[in-house]
């Protein structure tokens, strides 16, 4: 984080602030995590995490394996994925849209960004889009979110919206740290622990005996003898 540009001890104070909030007042976290294990029992078996804000497409990844590898369990659990929108609107919308109604999404947005681009004038308005001339892109996103959230709705893809306040190192530790609690309760709920992660565990083991690594010799006689 620090080599990314993140302000690590603002990072720990809005996820350090966020703790606090919580054991205060649970209500933010309880609320997700009922509503993803009350779509999942209604039949809702994948959960896309989306963001418009490209900043947080590698926070996506981080996402994914939170929830994944705490809950993908005893035969349990949500699939997660994620879709940087507009951009993959282009080629997963249509899937979302009108393919098996197996998905709902969480969508994060940001109320307040960190800059504030415009769209450009283009004299001879050869695209069209001079009606947009001067307006800031996050507004355009904006529209673009309440447009997509109206159409997947209308298409019986829910949608969950989380709204960060501003996107700097201080609340962004406060939306790590609720996500984290509300894999906690969300995975309890559906009677896994989310604690741990034996499947992946199996796999290194497999790759470790494979690999030659000393102390998986009988792991190793075992899979030679499986696959004769």
């Amino acid at each position: 984080m620090a080599v990314k540009g993140i302000d690590v001890k603002a990072f720990l104070k809005g996820a350090s602030d966020a703790s606090k909030t919580y054991q205060e007042n649970p209500a933010a976290p309880v609320e997700y995590a009922t509503i993803r294990q009350s779509l999942y029992r209604l039949g809702k078996k994948l959960e896309i995490f989306v963001s418009y804000e490209p900043k947080l497409r590698f926070t996506a990844e981080w996402w994914k394996q939170l929830f994944g590898e705490s809950e993908g369990k005893d035969g349990k659990g949500l699939f997660v994925t994620s879709a940087g929108f507009s951009t993959d609107l282009h080629s997963l919308g249509q899937m979302i849209q009108e393919g098996e109604k197996v998905f709902f999404e969480t969508v994060v947005s940001v109320k307040e960004p960190l800059s504030h681009l415009r769209v450009p004038i283009d004299q001879k308005n050869l695209d069209g889009l001079n009606y947009l001339a001067d307006q800031r892109f996050e507004w355009v996103n904006e529209k673009a979110r309440i447009a997509t959230r109206i159409a997947h709705v209308d298409g019986d893809v829910p949608n969950v919206h989380i709204e960060l306040d501003k996107l700097d190192s201080y609340h962004y530790g406060e939306l790590l740290y609720f996500f984290c609690v509300v894999v906690a309760l969300s995975g309890a709920s559906s009677g896994v622990n989310p604690f741990d992660q034996p499947g992946v565990e199996a796999y290194k083991v497999n790759m470790f005996a494979l690999l030659g690594k000393p102390g998986f010799e009988k792991e190793k006689a075992e899979i030679e003898a499986k696959n004769k």
